[in-house]
């Protein structure tokens, strides 16, 4: 079977381009169908007991995971333009959920689901902003670096906060690590041996499944095994915490009715949700993508997610996200096209209609196993090392990152890992890569012989090379570097600025140059231009200042050029003019 057969076509003309299911359906056909069919079906059996164990991972009843599974999953199928990716509730973004909703609830239970679900509301609300005005690339200053900090951080957090369940601790709750072992500490007395049981078989059988069974849905069958002998021995008799009544059916859709205080309070976590939802989403959908030659739009995956977290908040949910596992899960199960996603979201709506009974005995142990076995894997040991050794700063970027969220929380990890990228960022921008040409390291000797086509410099000559953009943010600098270079070296009398390397340049660039320019020439050092490319050679002119160059016979073809036009005296090379010269397109 052809890949075109397998994976139809995506039209984005017409009604397509604002919803992008219309783009598949031309192209469907009964064997994609069948591939959507199985794909739906193995990511439902695994979402049912996941959404509900992330609903309480989130401080929310149970049931609202399923809730979080069904409207927003329709929502995405109809407007996102992956055929892989798994929307639906997430480990993080129910962490950062719980995180943010704690405290402004003040232990009210009516008044916290109204908070998620305004919290729903506002990450919509802000990623649809964000797709509309076509702001995908404002993540980028989220690195990966931040991001695997972040994540592996959040991931032992929440591995932490699911001890009060797996241990049937009288515990408080807390939102970062040393607040976690402290209550967890404090509640020691309290284990409930029984608890601890079900807690080590169920996680124990989850993994020796995920090892040595990854086919079967094991989720399902340790809920489902656990959940039989929590009934037939009556565990929730016993001291066992079980989830007792579920209610079946859905909410009626409804906007929460709070304060513009509530508004302004929830901001900051509902803007960080918002960026780390998208941010996990695009990742996979773009990585599964390039596997099956799909395209992806990271604008209109912004619209997609908001309006499904949108749907999320009016039918008593909370922030959804694509989440790797099921997406894997999805894809690898034979997902062609969102349709596979709509299948999903049926099966929930049937579990959520009629089965909800059948969770009655299940214990809150379960739950929490179900989300440490999925959250360990997101520790990202390889990621780090791999940071360290590539570069010092990165791996201190991600060290930090990693630290005060593990310490402080996730909104103050995420901002100091944004904070620290975007310093370093702008610190890198303020001293690019310099080199002098034609010095050998570590003396006063000069050879260019092969370099510059057996044309030798000597110390009387400095050819110095930029590797970045001319800027506002080093403009300063690298006038200052080369100023000093001179007035280090009495006997230089020329200055070869290499610009082969400097990409872009703006007004202040432009300005550094005549300054430098003007500040050398009051020593009696003159400075050459060599190789300078097209935009910089534009910008230069629309400033006034590239034909004063070229009226001073001081901008070159290239280094030999000048170097030979610096050793003779001359602007002439003996074969052409540098004014000819100037006028080629670099």
């Amino acid at each position: 079977m052809s890949t075109t057969d397998t994976y139809p076509q995506q039209r984005r003309t017409g009604a397509a381009r604002f919803v992008p299911l219309l783009g598949w359906l031309p192209g469907y056909r009964g064997t994609v169908l069948r591939h959507d069919l199985v794909a739906g079906l193995t990511v439902a059996v695994m979402l049912v007991p996941q959404s509900m164990a992330y609903a309480a991972l989130a401080g929310m009843p149970p049931v609202t995971g399923l809730y979080a599974s069904i409207v927003p999953l329709l929502v995405y199928a109809v407007l996102g333009t992956s055929g892989s990716l798994a929307v639906g509730p997430v480990a993080i973004t129910a962490m950062m959920t719980a995180a943010a909703l704690a405290p402004a609830a003040n232990g009210d239970a009516d008044r916290y689901a109204a908070l998620a679900g305004l919290l729903a509301l506002l990450v919509g609300a802000i990623q649809l902003g964000m797709g509309a005005l076509r702001l995908g690339a404002v993540v980028t200053f989220m690195s990966h670096s931040v991001l695997s900090g972040f994540t592996s951080a959040a991931a032992i957090v929440i591995a932490a906060s699911q001890l009060k369940d797996l241990l049937g601790l009288d515990a408080e709750r807390a939102e970062n690590f040393p607040g976690i072992v402290t209550s967890v500490w404090q509640a020691a007395s309290t284990v409930q041996g029984l608890t601890v049981a079900v807690s080590v078989a169920s996680i124990t059988a989850l993994v020796l499944l995920k090892r040595h069974l990854p086919k079967l849905p094991g989720a399902l069958l340790v809920v489902a095994g656990v959940t039989a002998v929590s009934a037939v021995f009556a565990l929730g008799d016993r001291g066992v915490r079980i989830l007792t009544e579920v209610p079946a059916g859905l909410p009626v859709p409804a906007l929460p009715s709070l304060a513009a205080a509530d508004v302004t309070a929830l901001l900051p976590a509902a803007i960080a949700i918002a960026l780390v939802s998208y941010m996990e989403g695009i990742a996979v959908a773009k990585s599964l993508a390039a596997k099956s030659r799909q395209q992806v739009l990271a604008n209109t995956e912004l619209v997609a997610v908001g309006a499904a977290n949108a749907s999320a908040g009016v039918f008593g949910a909370f922030p959804v996200a694509g989440g790797f596992s099921r997406s894997a899960v999805n894809h690898s199960a034979g997902a062609r096209t969102p349709v596979a996603t709509i299948v999903t979201a049926v099966v929930v709506a049937v579990t959520a209609f009629a089965l909800t009974p059948a969770f009655y005995h299940l214990p809150k142990a379960v739950l929490g196993a179900i989300v440490v076995v999925a959250v360990l894997g997101l520790v990202d040991r390889a990621g780090a090392v791999a940071a360290w050794r590539t570069r010092r700063a990165d791996g201190l970027t991600l060290a930090l990152t990693f630290l005060v969220t593990l310490l402080f929380g996730v909104e103050p990890g995420l901002a100091a890992g944004v904070a620290v990228s975007i310093g370093v960022f702008l610190w890198r921008s303020s001293r690019p890569h310099t080199a002098e040409l034609g010095r050998v390291p570590g003396s006063t000797t000069y050879r260019n012989v092969a370099r510059y086509q057996g044309l030798e410099t000597d110390a009387r000559i400095a050819v110095i090379r930029v590797d970045g953009p001319l800027l506002f943010a080093n403009a300063q600098q690298i006038e200052d570097s080369l100023q000093g270079l001179a007035e280090q070296r009495d006997q230089v009398h020329t200055v070869i600025l290499d610009a082969s390397g400097i990409g872009d340049c703006d007004a202040d660039g432009a300005h550094a140059l005549a300054q430098l320019r003007a500040r050398l020439a009051d020593r009696g050092v003159t400075l050459r231009l060599a190789t300078v490319r097209g935009p910089v050679r534009d910008l230069l002119s629309r400033a006034g200042l590239w034909q004063s160059l070229r009226e001073a016979n001081l901008v070159h073809r290239d280094v030999a050029d000048a170097v030979a036009a610096a050793a003779a005296g001359t602007a002439a090379t003996g074969q052409r003019s540098s004014r000819a010269l100037a006028d080629e397109v670099i």
